[in-house]
């Protein structure tokens, strides 16, 4: 029973850091936007290769000739 005084005030304080850890979170700005970054990954805005002022054949020959 005597463990009581001691678990208690312990999972008090756990679920507090818990509620100050979320309180944080929402006013720091953590959950404005939870799906930009997962749509900003698909679409790709790369401009597609080019080729280079070398030939396409250049481009195949290992780093040794």
């Amino acid at each position: 029973m005597r463990i009581l005084f001691l678990l208690i005030p312990m999972a008090l304080g756990v679920a507090g850091v818990a509620l100050w850890a979320f309180l944080w979170a929402v006013r720091t700005g953590q959950f404005d936007d939870l799906e930009g970054p997962a749509h900003r990954i698909l679409m790709d805005d790369d401009d597609p290769r080019l080729p280079g002022p070398r030939g396409a054949s250049d481009e195949h020959k290992s780093l040794n000739e």
